[in-house]
């Protein structure tokens, strides 16, 4: 009772200072099973999550307590008890990041690195002069964050990330664009809507079907229904080209995203990462890909520490209200393999001079907005025995009557 009281008066100063987006919790709580079971129903109200057993229980018990440890140690990042707190990270990481990447990226031409760029070198190959730190945020180039919930569309997200980037970088305005349309209508390729995907061949899907819609006109739903081409409009973004960045290499990744927010695949896994709350994610995790999310930014800590700023697409709740900073610079591959599958969306500049990265190609010719687009891969097809010219099909009816008239 007496940690109860001490805990109510505490929560109702949180309310008063209107910081009660987080959970928090007292060390006396985690001392007695009464006081994790108190903990407990109120994690579960604070989320409302209405799921509740022993097991369940069990499980939140124990993640606190690692929690609770680890933030006691001298890291340079901090975890907290999130939404996610009664999964076990097995459970987590098949809900959250099993997009299949690893297993896709395995079936592509040229593994580890897509060999699709017509103009064959790296946009940003020759560029030299690089700023230390940039944050895309702060640009206007980047929405709010989103929430892909149980269907495994991260690859949409991250793709749709960098076309957004991109696109307010070159036309000044900041628009949310559609992952929906990606999930429903990239079928034709490596993408699986909620069972996986990749980002380049979102991109590629973009420049050959006219382009992206917004957000409000294709409005996501979590789950993959039927391409509806009619959600689409003709407000979307578009796209000239797209390029992979040169794998294990985190100065070429700095390169690009000093230009714009870039696409890539990371292995997000492992208690550090299922509860991240702020500063710089140094722990433990492999670098099998598993999750696709976007490169939005980097710089440097205080204590010198060189980090990448990443938007994730688990809801503002998770992490840094929904980005995590992940050391830079630290192996060949990035930590977590943040730097081995990469890629950007391109928009050429028609104002930027010659020679100039951002400057269309000599060899570039623009898409004809009006030529048509590829069909939709749901679309009902005409039946391959009817034949297109009229005449065959008044000849081919009138042998069905005759035939009719035969059998009488």
């Amino acid at each position: 009772m007496e940690i109860n009281n001490f805990f109510s008066l505490s929560f109702f100063l949180l309310l008063l200072l209107g910081v009660v987006e987080s959970f928090y919790y007292h060390e006396k709580e985690l001392e007695t099973e009464d006081g994790f079971r108190g903990m407990y129903d109120r994690w579960r109200d604070h989320h409302n999550i209405e799921q509740k057993s022993d097991e369940k229980f069990n499980v939140f018990a124990y993640n606190v307590k690692r929690i609770h440890e680890s933030n006691k140690m001298d890291k340079p990042y901090k975890l907290k008890v999130n939404k996610f707190a009664d999964m076990s990270n097995h459970e987590f990481v098949n809900m959250y990041t099993d997009s299949r990447i690893g297993h896709l990226q395995a079936t592509v031409p040229g593994h580890p690195h897509i060999n699709v760029d017509p103009f064959k070198d790296f946009i940003y190959q020759n560029v030299t002069d690089v700023p230390e730190s940039i944050d895309w945020r702060t640009k206007n180039a980047v929405t709010d964050i989103k929430g892909q919930g149980g269907c495994g569309s991260c690859w949409a997200f991250a793709a749709v990330v960098a076309v957004e980037g991109i696109h307010a970088i070159r036309t000044g305005k900041l628009e949310r664009f559609s992952e929906q349309q990606l999930v429903d209508c990239d079928l034709l390729g490596h993408n699986k809507g909620c069972d996986g995907g990749l980002m380049e061949p979102a991109f590629l899907y973009i420049i050959e079907h006219g382009g992206l819609a917004t957000e409000a006109s294709y409005p996501y739903v979590g789950k993959r229904e039927t391409c509806d081409k009619s959600k689409i409009g003709k407000d979307v973004a578009t796209l000239d080209n797209r390029q992979n960045v040169p794998p294990n290499d985190e100065e070429m990744l700095k390169k690009a995203v000093a230009f714009q927010p870039v696409a890539t695949n990371i292995h997000l896994s492992g208690h550090g990462l299922q509860f991240y709350s702020e500063g710089v994610y140094t722990g433990d995790c492999g670098t099998e890909p598993n999750h696709g999310v976007a490169l939005v930014g980097y710089g440097v800590n205080p204590e010198g520490i060189k980090y990448w700023t990443v938007k994730n697409s688990w809801g503002p709740g998770w992490g840094e209200k929904g980005y995590i900073n992940v050391q830079r610079g630290v192996r060949r591959e990035g930590l977590c393999g943040i730097a081995m599958h990469s890629s950007v969306p391109i928009k050429y500049d028609p104002k930027a001079p010659k020679g100039d990265p951002n400057a269309p190609p000599d060899n570039f010719v623009p898409k004809d907005p009006n030529a048509p687009v590829k069909d939709d891969p749901n679309a009902p097809k005409e039946c391959p025995s009817t034949p297109k010219d009229p005449k065959l099909r008044t000849t081919q009816r009138m042998q069905g009557i005759r035939t009719k008239l035969l059998e009488l």
